[in-house]
């Protein structure tokens, strides 16, 4: 079973515990043997209602993670999916035999336990082991106790063993789930229906960005994983539905960084007679009831900054942001080439295809976006980076659209949608040609989505939520590994 240059190549340590799986097969004790273990109770329950549990007869299971002691007692320590408890091994209760099979088992080794709850003399509560049933043998050597898990690069490839020995890893996993439970009551709660749209097609639209493709065999053509939902999702607006969202995984090959994964997980939302102010009002009312409801307070702390969540949040036009940072006030620039000195001027390297919109993004990410800590809606940006929102109808230089801001990072990002079909042709167009130029991020041209638009679609409000970043903001965490079970890695060769 065991081959003897796979038994040659383990260490030492590991050759240990295979030598004691051969013994117990060997001995007719196979420790993959149970198909399951019925238990009464958990950890968690024994220690927060003891009153309840002490000297009842239980029946737990684990992995064990610690052992101590000799002679006729050894202690253990057993946890489980939610929490840890000591196991009281004692010779005289589990019998000669058993007690010296127990001996052998290793820390890793997942068991079942029957036994009494009690509390030692030094007001330890334990579980007295009657019976111990070995469940399944580990192999692999843990961490020990006292260093951990710390190599981050291993803690995101082997995730299995991060939530073992790291047990603060799984409650930001757990509060993840809650945060996503509150979005969807929010959402719900408003009317708004659930909908699920095609991760792979044909085109990848509704953001500007370059995706991932693959190829579907049959019908011999590149199809592409999704690098948004908007475009399906409005084309259900058209089709009748009012108000849709989808919370789901989107792809982007794009680069890795504190904040960006190639896979991550947005909220995009869909409401018909509304506009990007609407959004804005919801986006407050979401952000404030989704932290209450699983912090318990409208505020959080994050990276040294006490974030409120308090209705309204800052609204400022991009451009505005920008004069004020920089005393460059683009909004009187009419002229590419002089647009294009005022940018050397602030040391932006302009490339050949930019035009003042998008000269005026990157004045932004380079001077505003990381100094914004309290949540802020960036307002009003230029129509050349914004090619499925509505003009202003005020100055069509900008559009109809907001991205928000905390702490120096996007968290959402909506539009006025537009719904004027040759409008949108035009864009399209216009994207066309910077993907021509060499552009990999433009937009492609959605002949469908323009004929959707020709049936008609009602004055719209749309978001895009970033799932991650919420949860790191409410959780604590830097970096978006730490909110992702199992993030992107290069593999080892």
């Amino acid at each position: 079973m065991i081959s003897k240059e796979y038994y040659d190549s383990l260490p030492d340590v590991v050759r240990v515990k295979v030598d004691k799986f051969t013994s117990l097969t060997e001995a007719g004790m196979y420790p993959y043997a149970a198909t399951r273990f019925t238990r009464t109770t958990t950890a968690n329950e024994i220690t927060t209602e003891f009153d309840r549990f002490n000297g009842a007869h239980v029946s737990i299971a684990g992995r064990v993670m610690a052992k101590r002691g000799q002679g006729k007692v050894s202690f253990w320590d057993l946890q489980d999916s939610d929490g840890r408890i000591q196991l009281f091994v004692k010779r005289d209760i589990l019998g000669e035999e058993e007690y010296k099979l127990a001996k052998t088992y290793d820390i890793g080794d997942i068991v079942g336990v029957e036994g009494e709850v009690f509390m030692t003399e030094k007001g330890q509560i334990s579980v007295r082991p009657e019976k111990i049933t070995m469940l399944s043998k580990s192999i692999q050597v843990l961490p020990e106790k006292y260093h951990g898990l710390k190599d981050v690069d291993i803690r995101y490839r082997q995730r299995y063993v991060d939530l073992i020995v790291n047990p603060e890893v799984k409650d930001v996993f757990i509060k993840r789930t809650q945060i996503i439970k509150a979005m969807r009551e929010f959402m719900d709660n408003r009317g708004y229906i659930e909908v699920e749209t095609p991760v792979l097609g044909t085109l990848a639209g509704g953001a500007s960005a370059r995706p991932f493709i693959t190829h579907h065999n049959t019908l011999d053509i590149p199809m592409y994983l999704r690098i948004a939902t908007e475009l399906p999702l409005k084309r259900l607006i058209v089709g009748g539905f009012d108000k849709v969202y989808e919370i789901g995984r989107i792809f982007r090959n794009e680069g890795m960084d504190a904040t960006h994964n190639p896979e991550f997980t947005t909220m995009e939302s869909y409401e018909a007679y509304a506009d990007f102010n609407d959004i804005m009002d919801m986006i407050e009312q979401l952000f404030s009831f989704v932290a209450t409801k699983v912090n318990g307070t409208d505020s959080v702390e994050y990276d040294g900054n006490e974030i409120s969540f308090k209705a309204p949040f800052k609204r400022a036009r991009m451009v505005d942001l920008v004069a004020e940072k920089t005393g460059v006030d683009f909004d009187k620039i009419t002229d590419l080439d002089e647009a294009i000195e005022k940018a050397k001027e602030l040391r932006i390297q302009v490339e050949p295809s930019w035009g003042i919109g998008k000269i005026i993004e990157e004045c932004f990410d380079e001077f505003v976006e990381e100094t914004i800590v309290q949540p802020t809606f960036v307002t009003h940006h230029p129509l050349e980076i914004s090619p499925l929102s509505k003009k202003c109808a005020d100055d069509p230089r900008y559009t109809e659209r907001f991205e928000l801001f905390i702490a120096g990072h996007e968290y959402a990002n909506a539009f006025s949608e537009l719904n004027d079909p040759f409008d949108q042709r035009e864009r399209f167009a216009a994207q066309m040609e910077k993907k021509n130029a060499g552009d990999d991020e433009a937009h492609p041209y959605d002949t469908d989505f323009i004929n959707a638009l020709e049936v008609a679609m009602p004055p719209t409000g749309g978001v895009g939520v970033g799932v991650d970043r919420l949860v790191m903001l409410l959780t604590g965490q830097t970096t978006i590994r730490d909110v992702i079970l199992f993030p992107t890695m290069k593999p080892i060769e």
